[in-house]
């Protein structure tokens, strides 16, 4: 069956191929010849079926490195909402060379995933300015990491950088995410900010609208979504789109392209 099917689809394929070379050159197959030839072909992966993993992994790097390229150039396009909203919780000194933008959401597995990595690379970048956007995509699902998002604006807003992040990396270290966060997690993480559990955020609505228009017009398909670019002078060359958790090591190769191109 394996062997039927890969011969449909080989041949098919062959078939337009060699048709198209038929009608360019006086010299084209016949259509016997290009039956033959698609059974062949279809011979050999059966017999050979890497070829097609091989084949698979090839477009998907292709079609990887395609969207990198469309989200670079939105990137490059949407600076200035990515580096300067002042709305948006930002950590680290204001002449930073290097930004580092992460649009997460505090019920997401793979954020949570990231966030020790992140921590890592914030101690050991201290010169760099990390700018965090609340993407909470799971509110509908849970109405948590819409709370959480909105308790750590509010941190933000009233307690400052140095709150705010201890807020942030707290919640992430309770280890709870999809649907396991609480209340209780979220007023222990407010309180070790050194704020109360009853503060309120101001404009979150408007806030985190603007964080999913920007998100989606970047093209990011989910959290955590990661840009690291310089804070001026940003270009495709010294700009990286991480669209993932990934590991200390590829954000600090980021880092440091964004710093020394």
């Amino acid at each position: 069956m394996l062997k039927k099917m890969i011969s449909v689809a080989v041949s098919g394929c062959l078939l337009a191929a060699f048709t198209a070379s038929a009608a360019d050159t006086p010299s084209g197959f016949t259509a016997k010849q290009q039956e033959q030839i698609g059974k062949i072909a279809a011979d050999y992966l059966v017999a050979h079926p890497e070829v097609l993993v091989q084949v698979s992994q090839k477009l998907q790097e292709q079609q990887q490195a395609e969207q990198q390229q469309t989200m670079l150039k939105q990137v490059l396009e949407n600076q200035k909402a990515l580096l300067e909203d002042k709305s948006t919780p930002t950590v680290g000194p204001a002449d930073a060379k290097v930004a580092v933008i992460e649009f997460f959401d505090y019920q997401c597995v793979y954020c949570s995933h990231l966030a020790p990595e992140l921590e890592a690379t914030m101690k050991s970048n201290p010169g760099v300015r990390y700018i965090f956007k609340d993407w909470p995509i799971f509110a509908q699902r849970w109405t948590n990491s819409l709370t959480a998002a909105e308790r750590g604006l509010a941190v933000w807003q009233q307690k400052g950088p140095s709150a705010y992040i201890t807020y942030h990396n707290a919640v992430y270290n309770t280890g709870h995410f999809e649907g396991a966060l609480t209340i209780k997690d979220i007023d222990s993480a407010t309180r070790a900010a050194g704020a109360q559990p009853g503060i309120k955020a101001k404009n979150a609505e408007k806030i985190f609208t603007a964080n999913s228009e920007l998100a989606q017009a970047i093209g990011l398909t989910g959290t955590p979504g990661l840009i690291v670019m310089p804070a001026s002078g940003a270009d495709e060359h010294n700009t990286t789109v991480l669209p993932g958790a990934v590991p200390a090591e590829e954000l600090q190769a980021a880092i440091t392209r964004a710093m020394h191109h």
